[in-house]
């Protein structure tokens, strides 16, 4: 029936929300949740100074000018390059020892922490996701498994890493080993969690009423329900592995010391941090603002993707 003008029409309030926020769909929340969108921009920033440092750095982090040691902040200097000319330049960063540009070292060490910290948390989800549906599924390995995923997490992560570190000496595969080895009985308890949870729901033991493969329930009714999880999971993963990664250059076991990293750098300054604190302060501000933002990034994913947290939103 068509109202007339005289007549008042009634709106369903309810069902517009509704609406609305079906429209406004996963997407959407994400882009009004102010942790994600802080955190992704200053994430996509670090990734584009990683991509793009050899057109921002000024000189090559690995150059050494003696005539150039222990330089501050904007001061300028007239330094030779590989080919014999000599080039006034700005070291906006200072330089270290060795006369090395901090600045273009800074840039070229987000490259390392950022492909340390992506690695690390996609080898430890990848890795624990198996293992995890494996114990919570097939009930006769969830003792074992368990058993040695407690054993693990019993050594505190850092030693452990220093530990593998020690034993297979310094480099980028040993140093990535060593993290995602302490990280997998994390991701393992919370994959076999989630697994315990679901394979006692209707759905699953309909499944296996009728007869479907056990790969197959895995893959098709369990593995959907550990997506979000451990996308959140990979963000906090990532986060630690750069600090655990910064910690351990910095202790000097780590990337090798000729590699800039952010770790190196401030391994490096720590003898003239009195005299000359630029040398950790810049490379320090980098890696916090990074783990910073891969820990925003993981809070909000985490409110929006969980279903008690995402009504808030």
């Amino acid at each position: 029936m068509t109202a007339t003008a005289d007549e008042p029409v009634e709106i369903d309030v309810a069902a517009s929300s509704a609406a609305a926020v079906k429209k406004v769909g996963l997407f959407g929340r994400l882009a009004r949740n102010q942790s994600v969108a802080i955190g992704a921009v200053l994430v996509g920033l670090m990734i584009l100074i990683g991509l793009l440092a050899p057109l921002l750095g000024a000189t090559d982090p690995t150059a050494i000018s003696p005539a150039a040691r222990n330089l501050k902040p904007g001061v300028e200097r007239n330094i030779f390059t590989p080919a014999g000319e000599q080039v006034t330049r700005t070291f906006w960063m200072g330089s270290d020892s060795l006369g090395r540009d901090i600045y273009s070292r800074v840039l070229y060490g987000a490259r390392i922490s950022l492909i340390i910290g992506v690695t690390v948390a996609a080898l430890s989800v990848a890795i624990g996701l198996v293992i995890g549906l494996i114990a919570g599924y097939i009930r006769w390995t969830d003792g074992p498994i368990m058993r040695v995923m407690d054993g693990m997490m019993a050594i505190p992560g850092i030693l452990l890493a220093i530990g593998l570190v020690s034993v297979w000496g310094a480099g980028l595969v040993t140093v990535i080993f060593a993290i995602v080895v302490p990280d997998i009985p994390r991701v393992v308890r919370l994959v076999r969690s989630v697994v315990l949870s679901i394979r006692e729901e209707p759905y699953v033991e309909a499944a296996i009423s009728v007869g479907t493969p056990v790969p197959l329930i895995m893959f098709r009714h369990i593995l959907p329900n550990t997506i979000a999880p451990l996308i959140v999971q990979g963000t906090f993963i990532c986060a630690s592995a750069m600090l655990v990664e910064a910690t351990l250059s910095f202790l000097g076991i780590g990337i090798p010391p000729d590699v800039p990293t952010w770790g190196n750098i401030m391994s490096e300054g720590r003898s003239y941090f009195r005299i000359h604190p630029h040398m950790i302060l810049f490379p320090g501000i980098f890696l916090a603002v990074t783990v910073l933002a891969v820990n925003m990034l993981g809070d909000g994913l985490r409110d929006t993707l969980d279903p008690r947290l995402s009504k808030r939103i």
